[in-house]
Formats: structure tokens, sequence, C-alpha cells
């Protein structure tokens, strides 16, 4: 299944994408995809989405397709690559931060540039969507504590996340988390998600281009070692780092400015774009 939340003419509804073809369910009740995936319900909102009006994509606007993530654990230097650019050294235990759920917005919607910053940097990468409590969880079962995959733009406003050895801050700028459009289930998607192309456009420009497979701990890998000191819940959101090419490492370096337009695609996930506007 490939799932969205959206509006449509000011009422919210569940989204569902079959090749072409774009059908939507409306009430906040079917667009709880929050819900759906932690009672196990999922299948039956599909289902009910499927069947609902066919609408033309382009009238929808998204929200990301989760409202109350629990936990959203972003791994950084997850991309032997973009940690050489970086000039650190290869991670042997992940590099995580947290994100707030607070600071996410959908395709379509603007990141904020800051008005305290002229350092607004872009990083494309695949989430991992928890669909089972997972706790002291084997690499070999992890996989089926996994419901699904979709896209990220990790925003990131560089002078604040480097003031200090914690990332925080410059990761939790209001409107710089960029998710969705879609959550497509595992069953669609290899093993994982790997193998899969991943690539960052700025205003048309390629900054971005890798695969999935490249990652240095994988996402069975990830959920087993996060599993290990806490417990990974329904709803939970792992955003599974950037490969290389980001704008701070380039010389000169590029930040991303009002009027520009970037895109993160992940292929057989989807397109996220989002244009950037001045706070």
């Amino acid at each position: 299944m490939r799932l969205a939340r959206v509006t449509k003419d000011g009422k919210i509804g569940l989204a569902a994408k079959t090749g072409d073809k774009v059908t939507v369910a409306y009430g906040a009740d079917i667009a709880d995809l929050d819900s759906h995936i932690a009672a196990g319900t999922l299948d039956a909102a599909g289902t009910r989405a499927a069947a609902g009006e066919a609408v033309d994509e382009a009238a929808l606007t998204f929200l990301p397709p989760l409202a109350r993530a629990g936990k959203v654990i972003c791994l950084g230097l997850n991309y032997a690559d973009h940690a050489a650019e970086a000039d650190m050294e290869v991670p042997e235990f992940p590099t995580i931060f947290a994100r707030f759920s607070s600071n996410l917005i959908g395709h379509g919607a603007p990141i904020l540039k800051p008005k305290t910053s002229g350092q607004l940097d872009y990083e494309g990468e695949m989430v991992a969507v928890i669909g089972k409590r997972a706790k002291n969880v084997p690499a070999s079962e992890a996989l089926s504590h996994v419901m699904g995959y979709s896209v990220f733009n990790d925003g990131s406003v560089r002078d604040y996340q480097l003031k200090t050895p914690q990332w925080t801050a410059g990761k939790n700028f209001d409107d710089t988390g960029s998710f969705g459009p879609w959550l497509v289930t595992a069953d669609e998607l290899p093993a994982g998600g790997e193998g899969l192309k991943i690539e960052t456009r700025l205003n048309g420009n390629v900054m971005q281009s890798a695969s999935t497979d490249q990652m240095i701990f994988n996402v069975e890998q990830t959920v087993s070692l996060l599993s290990s000191f806490l417990t990974l819940e329904p709803g939970d959101v792992l955003v599974m780092g950037t490969p290389s090419g980001i704008g701070l490492a380039r010389k000169p370096p590029v930040f991303m400015k009002d009027g520009d337009v970037v895109e993160v695609e992940i292929e057989n996930i989807g397109l996220l774009r989002n244009p950037i506007a001045a706070e």
C-alpha cells in the first residue's frame, strides 16, 4: 500500500495510490495513521482509502504521514562518504540524535529559512517506520518490526548544529523537517529498503546521489541496536542518514535560500518536494 495523510477542500482524509490512480476517504478517524499503526488496523484503513473518491493528486495538500510520532530518531554519518566529507571517523555505533514531531512538515509545504541563520542545508534521507513494539530484538527479526518506508529532508541549520557537540538545536528549527508524501508498506519494497537510488536536487541540480545499500548501519542493524537500550513503539520514525553532497561540505558552501526548491527522491518510494521560504 501507498498511503498519505491529505487535505482537500478543507477536509482531511487518507489517500491511497495504486499505479497512477489516487483515491481518498475523508474523515479524521480514517486519516489518523498513527492510531491505525498502533491498533493494527492499517490494512482496513488502506482498503477504505482505496475505495474512496478518485482525485487528481495535484489537488491534494499533503501532511506528514504521521502526526504524533513518539520518537523521531535520526542517524548521523551513516554513509561513509558523508562521514569523510564531514572530516569525521566512520562510526562504530550509530550516531543518533532526536527530532521532534512539532517541526515536521509535509510534501509541498515551505521549509522555513530562519531569521537567525543563513546556513539552512538539505539532507535527503530514507525513513523506516516501526509497526510493532521492539525491545532487545535480534537483527534476524528486526525487519518484522518495520511496517513501511518514506522520504525525509533533514533540513539542518548548520551554525546552530555545530555550536555544541550535541546537534539538537540545529536539527529542530520550526518547519525544517520535511516528511512524505507517501508511506509505502514494507511488502512493496526490497527487504530493509536496500538497493534503492536516493537523490537530492536543489533547483533541479543534483546535489546528492547514492544507493541505500551504502548505509553503514542498515535498517535491520539499526532497529536491533536501538532496541537494545530503548523500546521502539509502533509509529516511531527512524531517519536513516544522508549520503555525501551536503551544502556545508561544498567549496564554496551551498545553503538553501528563499525561493529555492528542494527535492528528495527515493526509487519506488516517492518524490518529496518543498519550496524554501524566509521565516
